[in-house]
């Protein structure tokens, strides 16, 4: 494991040709931008857990039936500091940093009471958002780095908290047809209250704001829920949401804010104030996006962690929304290093496998319908949802496939009916071995793999005028554990998964986590071949 997860991965700072085999499509123009860790070790220290890693942003553009490749390092103020230092000085969620292990008893207390909410980190290393005509990376913390798509230049930190009161946010939000931004944070003991924030950027400055070129400073909060606990907010990755309506899952995966005010001075990482909690349930909020007020049925299910959700839709009176659920928080445990470098095998046998459950909720109750009765009178699903005393309805979800993980789908149709997912097939192991196309119509399934190769998240990219949900093209960055394969970017036709190019190069490939598609990027200059040469929404609006 550790040539994938171990080793620091050298950046291609220029852009380099890639060894293309196959066709690729005519259409197919423009520029795959991904993220994730790459740097795990600084001078002779390291990170404990994968996700802490330096961000290592790569980009594949797509010109003329050639591919170019790149990769840099974001250059945050977290890896700056690092760097000079040559060890790692920064805290990250799994890792607690001490920047100077001689500091006097004053120095220590100043730095306990500056870490009880902590200043995160701005390793921006989960995935890359567009907002307005700017590129962000972005991690779960407030802040996020633009940067430049073509040459993949770190420019300046944005703060959320300059625009709206949050500590925490997601890196998955959601666009409307116009390109606006949905997303949320959490806002920890804000004037003695700790909520869940659903905020809005506007794609574009208004006209009387022309000056104020940042669609971020018109960022609005569009409406905010109350945490059930003041002290103990839930861990969120994502959320759902439909034509109308805003799906939230508050899941009893929690992280402890007191612990977390004291883990620096105890020495231990926030991560470790994080807990899973079984014996609790997972609280269903639904916020109508009209009155911006959530809707008064209190909504519940069994416990459980998710981190993506796939997509939500509205259908007769009812919300259907499919996640991706575990029966408990072991995958985020075995991504520490140790775990992943030691009895690997093992650990992973632990690990609650990754399983696509869809909801049904139903947006209005029936007074008169017996409690213990079934609300949900739709034939395409078999989720249920009991009515119960007191306007509470417990659901119970349909299981769609186990083994599945990084799900995509065709975003034009985000928050409308869909037929396809498009995710990493994982099985027993929460490493991705083979690519999934999952039909939820028929429950059948496609599938892409090759022997040794990890296949990153598949990026589906329509044909331009496609009518058909798969009519495109499915972009995934694959790995290799034997040291003789090249790494490469994999193009599969989208409808029956049949390879349709790939373009090997000869460098040191990371595994990544998120990231878009930038169609036809006509501005981008043709990038020089380097001597080097080798022998999501996935597209915004």
């Amino acid at each position: 494991m550790d040539i994938i997860f171990g080793r620091n991965k050298k950046e291609q700072q220029e852009p380099v040709r890639t060894q293309v085999t196959g066709k690729i499509p005519t259409w197919l123009q423009g520029t795959l931008l991904r993220n994730g860790p790459g740097m795990h070790t600084v001078g002779e220290t390291k990170y404990n857990h994968w996700f802490d890693g330096l961000a290592l942003i790569h980009s594949f553009t797509i010109r003329d039936s050639e591919v170019y490749y790149r990769s840099k390092y974001l250059r945050s103020d977290t890896y700056t500091s690092n760097i000079e230092a040559n060890r790692i000085v920064v805290s990250e969620f799994g890792t607690m940093a001490y920047p100077d292990p001689c500091k006097n008893i004053f120095s220590k207390a100043f730095s306990y009471l500056s870490h009880t909410i902590p200043d995160f980190t701005d390793n921006c290393l989960i995935n890359i958002i567009k907002c307005g005509e700017d590129f962000y990376a972005t991690t779960e913390t407030n802040y996020i780095r633009r940067i430049n798509p073509q040459t993949l230049e770190t420019l300046e930190k944005v703060d959320y908290r300059k625009y709206v009161a949050v500590n925490l946010a997601t890196a998955h939000p959601h666009y409307d047809a116009a390109g606006n931004v949905l997303n949320m944070g959490t806002s920890i003991v804000d004037k003695g209250k700790t909520k869940y924030v659903i905020f809005k950027i506007p794609a574009t400055v208004p006209e009387d704001k022309k000056k104020e070129n940042s669609c971020l400073k018109h960022t609005e909060v569009f409406c905010s829920i109350p945490s059930r606990s003041l002290l103990s907010p839930s861990y969120y990755h994502s959320f759902g949401i439909t034509e109308n309506y805003i799906v939230f899952i508050e899941q009893p995966f929690r992280l402890d804010i007191l612990k977390m005010a004291t883990a620096y001075i105890r020495g231990v990482s926030w991560a470790s104030c994080l807990a899973f909690h079984r014996e609790d349930k997972t609280h269903i909020h639904i916020i109508d996006q009209r009155t911006r007020k959530p809707v008064v049925t209190k909504y519940y299910t069994d416990p459980m962690v998710v981190f993506h959700h796939v997509n939500a839709y509205e259908e007769d009176g009812c919300i259907l929304f499919d996640v991706i659920a575990y029966k408990d928080n072991s995958l985020y445990q075995l991504f520490y290093l140790a775990n992943l470098n030691q009895d690997f095998e093992e650990n992973s046998r632990l690990t609650s496998i990754p399983t696509l459950k869809r909801f049904a909720v139903p947006l209005h109750v029936d007074e008169n319908a017996e409690v213990g009765s079934n609300l949900i009178k739709l034939a395409s699903t078999t989720a249920t949802a009991l009515k119960e005393k007191d306007d509470q309805v417990y659901c119970q979800p349909e299981s769609l496939y186990e083994g599945l993980e990084l799900p995509r789908i065709n975003y034009t149709h985000n928050g409308k009916p869909y037929r396809y997912v498009f995710a990493a097939e994982v099985q027993w192991s929460p490493i991705p071995t083979q690519i999934l196309k999952y039909d939820i119509l028929t429950k059948s399934s496609l599938k892409w793999r090759e022997e040794h190769c990890w296949p990153a998240e598949p990026l589906f990219v329509p044909t331009p005028g496609a009518k058909d949900e798969d009519d495109g093209v499915i972009l995934s960055a694959i790995v290799s554990t034997d040291p003789q394969k090249l790494p490469f970017l994999l193009i599969l036709d989208a409808k029956n998964f049949t390879e349709l190019a790939r373009a090997s190069v000869d460098v040191e490939m990371h595994l990544d986590l998120h990231g878009l598609f930038i169609p036809e990027v006509r501005e981008l200059a043709h990038p020089k071949e380097s001597p080097a040469g080798a022998p999501d929404c996935g597209v915004p609006p």
